[in-house]
């Protein structure tokens, strides 16, 4: 995040929102917004966000610049709760959600009142406390099962996951805001981003710090299929940059859209598997072990990839960090560097 820089955040200081400020896209959101000299309200109610996340933004960035940071213990499923944090904010960057694929196969009924009921609640108050623009996370699994590679914003398939559905809910509701009570909306939708602070603990840890673990541990690495299964990976600080270049680009946005964010090139699990490896040697990690495959994972798609050309026109988007370099970053910070 150090090498963030926004030449408008020097120019001005705004007030802003980020929901699930402790979770691992938050903090990272956080730590740019400090270093950038802007003052943030953050919420969380720790339900997958952590306080050391916190702890480590506090410990990385000036004590000035931690001064202009208020936390609220906030859970986004109560109004009120959510309401209070509101004071004369100019941006929400609404990152809180229940994420993963798996859990909300097994959990439908929480996914939903977290991820729509409660991101409802969220833009309903950015919409009653008159923000310049509401920023939201929104996800690659709205695809569904379309088959058109690169992934384009407007062809979308059938949701294959409860997860899937909660996030497409939340896009409609965002244009149906924008449209009916002229709120600026932007929804980003993430692709498999990975990097410093995202828990490789928990029954639903994502595959990139899950393998990092296991590799230093000298644990045994599960790929689900044969591992030619693709994504597009994401670096956080790439994440981090579309959330901060979407609010300051709101006057280039009609009233709604939808973005893709990406790298915009797409990698294989072995792939990855190797890459893990092979950097993690260079730091003196050696891992002998071969992965052991296993069956494909209920709800996923066989392949990922984004184009990206939208956000870099709607908003200068342009990723710094591809797969190698983000891993480079990530296992840095993994192994305590």
């Amino acid at each position: 995040m150090s090498s963030l820089k926004f030449t408008e955040l020097g120019k001005h200081k705004y007030n802003w929102l980020v929901t699930g400020v402790a979770g691992f896209i938050g903090s990272n959101i956080l730590e740019a917004l400090l270093k950038n000299n802007q003052n943030v309200i953050g919420i969380d109610n720790f339900e997958t966000g952590h306080a050391s996340n916190l702890d480590d933004v506090k410990s990385i960035v000036s004590d000035k610049q931690w001064n202009n940071f208020d936390f609220y213990e906030v859970d986004i499923n109560k109004y009120e709760q959510v309401e209070s944090a509101f004071q004369n904010i100019d941006f929400v960057l609404h990152q809180a959600a229940l994420g993963s694929v798996p859990r909300s196969i097994n959990d439908p009924i929480r996914s939903n009142a977290v991820n729509i009921s409660g991101f409802l609640n969220v833009l309903n108050i950015s919409k009653e406390k008159n923000v310049k623009g509401f920023i939201y996370a929104a996800s690659s699994s709205t695809y569904g099962d379309h088959p058109a590679l690169p992934k384009k914003e407007q062809n979308i398939g059938s949701p294959l996951s409860p997860y899937a559905i909660t996030k497409y809910a939340n896009e409609l509701y965002a244009k149906i805001f924008s449209e009916q009570y002229g709120i600026k909306t932007i929804g980003l939708r993430y692709f498999n981003v990975f990097g410093k602070r995202q828990d490789p603990h928990g029954a639903y840890a994502a595959v990139i710090p899950l393998w990092i673990q296991s590799v230093i541990n000298n644990k045994e690495v599960f790929i689900n299929g044969d591992g030619t299964t693709t994504r597009d990976f994401c670096y956080i600080d790439n994440a981090v940059e579309a959330n901060i270049l979407a609010a300051l680009s709101l006057n280039k946005i009609n009233m709604h859209a939808v973005m893709n964010i990406a790298f915009g090139e797409s990698n294989d699990l072995n792939t990855l598997f190797r890459l893990i490896v092979a950097i993690l040697k260079k730091n003196g990690r050696s891992y002998e072990m071969n992965p052991t495959y296993r069956e494909f994972r209920p709800g996923d798609i066989k392949n990922s990839l984004a184009d990206i050309s939208k956000a870099k026109e709607l908003i200068g988007y342009s990723p710094a960090y591809s797969l190698e370099a983000g891993l480079e970053e990530s296992i840095n910070w993994y192994l305590g560097g």
